[in-house]
């Protein structure tokens, strides 16, 4: 008897700790249905304010002495090219000489065609010279800059070929502009979320979480989709910056 009694008790106690569970689990599924989550786009067009270029020149010799003569040689000479641009000696910067050990692959033919074999052979040392503009919130300098990157062809004529990297763009004040731009999709989701609950006769309640998307930069009139790890366009002057925000209301 005493048996069956504690038995009882402890169904009873389970039937009550299952109704607790079962009815908190529902309790949290209802309050989970009473919210809205909207998401919010900020979007700006803007205009690049820093440039950066640079270019590369080589020189080749069999001596590490005179390969590096050369390339101080070519140096006054590509110096002296973009002086007769306009540029001030401080608008661009050279950089240090790098030296690099060039072979070449020779192929030594044996007795027969099983005997082929193949060794590299040094072929000099080769020094390579960097040279680098730069301008921020300069738009004179900027124009120069781009004006003159295509014209360093005109150094062939002095025995220098120059290869040059393309022209990248930047803007000094990205943190402002990110700023900005959350505080434009916050604006916008809210008002999504208020349209929506208006339209359902409903009440928008209180900020319940809020999550910010990728910063992205693309060239303006870009098609190219979002990534998960951002897009940073560093080839386009004209750019378009956007971010998304995620909010979730409570519904009154």
């Amino acid at each position: 008897m005493q048996e069956k009694f504690k038995s009882s008790i402890a169904i009873g106690i389970a039937v009550v700790l299952a109704a607790f569970v079962l009815g908190s689990a529902f309790k949290k599924r209802n309050e989970s249905q009473d919210t809205i989550s909207v998401v919010g786009l900020g979007s700006k067009d803007f205009v690049s304010d820093e440039i950066l270029w640079s270019g590369s020149f080589t020189t080749k010799s069999f001596e590490i002495k005179e390969a590096y003569s050369k390339i101080i040689s070519d140096q006054k000479i590509v110096e002296q090219f973009f002086l007769s641009k306009g540029f001030k000696r401080t608008e661009f910067s050279f950089g240090a000489v790098k030296f690099d050990k060039k072979f070449r692959e020779i192929r030594i033919q044996g007795e027969n065609n099983y005997d082929t074999k193949y060794e590299q052979v040094f072929d000099g040392y080769e020094a390579v010279q960097t040279i680098t503009f730069s301008a921020k919130k300069n738009p004179d300098l900027m124009k120069r800059i781009e004006a003159v990157s295509s014209k360093t062809s005109e150094l062939i004529n002095s025995g220098i070929e120059l290869s040059s990297n393309s022209i990248q763009y930047t803007y000094s004040d990205l943190p402002s502009l990110k700023h900005s731009l959350i505080q434009s999709a916050s604006k916008d989701a809210k008002e999504r979320a208020e349209k929506i609950v208006e339209a359902g006769n409903g009440d928008l309640g209180k900020l319940k979480s809020a999550s910010m998307g990728v910063f992205q930069i693309t060239g303006q009139g870009s098609t190219e989709e979002d990534t998960y790890g951002g897009i940073n366009d560093t080839y386009s002057k004209n750019k378009t910056a956007r971010i998304t925000v995620r909010l979730e209301y409570e519904l009154e």
